[in-house]
């Protein structure tokens, strides 16, 4: 459940992240950490737009079967994008709550 909360959270803020995120350092870090492979990788370094890369990576990593994609890539924000992280921080106990009550209300 964590991981399709964080994965929400993250589909829920993409259009604020490929605004103001240059991807490079992130693809990076999902590189080196296997997240994002080097085909991939390469492809999105040929795109020119830095807005357009982000958005291209983000929908790639929305596709990621591991579970791990989303709170690596929270952490590859941290050090330029606190305040994005932030941000996700501050949805994560909300759409937690709301995910609780929709299973409560299905169970009950």
């Amino acid at each position: 459940m964590a991981k399709e909360t964080l994965k929400q959270v993250f589909q829920d803020m993409h259009s604020k992240i490929a605004k103001s995120v240059d991807p490079d350092s992130i693809m990076d870090v999902l590189l080196s950490k296997n997240l994002l492979d080097k085909d991939d990788y390469d492809r999105l370094r040929q795109v020119p737009v830095s807005s357009d890369r982000c958005r291209d990576l983000l929908s790639l990593l929305l596709l990621s079967s591991n579970p791990q994609t989303f709170v690596h890539l929270r952490l590859a924000l941290i050090d330029e994008y606190s305040w994005i992280v932030d941000e996700i921080d501050e949805q994560l106990p909300s759409l937690t709550c709301q995910l609780q009550e929709l299973q409560l209300n299905h169970c009950g």
